[in-house]
Order: structure tokens, then C-alpha cells, then sequence
């Protein structure tokens, strides 16, 4: 079976006190917690497409990164109940804002977690690989900067 494409967003921020954070949501069907994501998008870039899913799925306002921080894969059950595998580009998006309002409210949770709580709390294991590698990662003037290279 074909591997189909989806974006996310990694909403993050960092403070003196809780040092880096990052926002997870439930999914709908399963209640997983899981960083906001979706099909791209005609005609908008990756990175644009997953803001939008942030937005949607977690009210998040920020900046977003261009580049991804690597990609995971994962089975997705779609509504008629087929499940299919995906592969996941994950782009940070540094937050300035959370809306009160939003449009998936009522169908999400979100919950701001440390790296290695985040890590533990997805199900998947190329996320959380990813999450554990921001401990490694500095947040700079609005950019993720890797201390060393990582293989993707």
C-alpha cells in the first residue's frame, strides 16, 4: 500500500522557568495526544499548510519554520475505516498566541508538555525521537539550531 503525505506543526515555546514546551492535542477517533496535522494543501507550501492545521486543531498563533525538523510515519484510520500508512513532515511553529477560540475546541484537547513528557506521550516512535532530539536543540531568535547533526 502507497504511503500517503500529511504535514504538521510542532507548536513550541520556551520560557526561563519550564524551559522548551511543546503543545500536543488529542486526536479525534482514539484520544492519542499527537502534534496538530493534515493533508497538504493545493497550492499553499507544506509549512503553510501545517500553521493552518495548528490553527485549526490547537488555536495557535506563531512563527513557522520552513524547514521540517524530520518526518514520521504512522497508520491513519480514515472515516470509512480503512487505515492507511502516512508519512508525517513536521515543521516548528514558534507560538506567540493561543486563541480562547478555535475551530476544532470542542472535538480537541491541548496540553503543554515538557520534551520528555511529550516524548512518552505519542505513540509513535519516529516522533518521539524527534521530540527527545530538541533536547539537543537550542531555540534561538525563533529558529530550531541543531548542536550537531542528526540523521533523519
Amino acid at each position: 500500500m502507497t504511503e500517503r503525505i500529511q504535514v504538521a506543526a510542532l507548536p513550541l515555546r520556551a520560557s526561563r522557568k519550564n524551559g522548551i514546551q511543546i503543545l500536543l492535542v488529542t486526536s479525534r477517533d482514539t484520544g492519542r495526544w499527537v502534534p496538530p496535522k493534515g493533508w497538504p494543501m493545493e497550492g499553499r507550501a507544506p509549512w503553510s499548510a501545517a500553521r493552518i492545521e495548528a490553527l485549526e486543531e490547537a488555536g495557535v498563533i506563531g512563527t513557522m519554520s520552513d524547514e521540517p525538523l524530520g518526518s514520521y510515519s504512522y497508520l491513519k484510520r480514515l472515516e470509512d475505516g480503512e487505515v492507511v500508512p502516512c508519512r508525517v513532515s513536521i515543521y516548528p511553529l514558534f507560538v506567540t498566541r493561543l486563541e480562547r477560540v478555535w475551530k476544532e475546541r470542542k472535538e480537541r484537547n491541548r496540553r503543554w508538555f515538557s520534551i520528555d513528557q511529550a516524548a512518552e506521550a505519542v505513540d509513535e516512535p519516529d516522533l518521539s525521537r524527534i521530540l527527545r532530539g530538541l533536547s539537543d536543540r537550542e531555540i534561538r531568535k525563533g529558529r530550531v539550531v541543531p548542536k550537531r547533526a542528526t540523521a533523519d
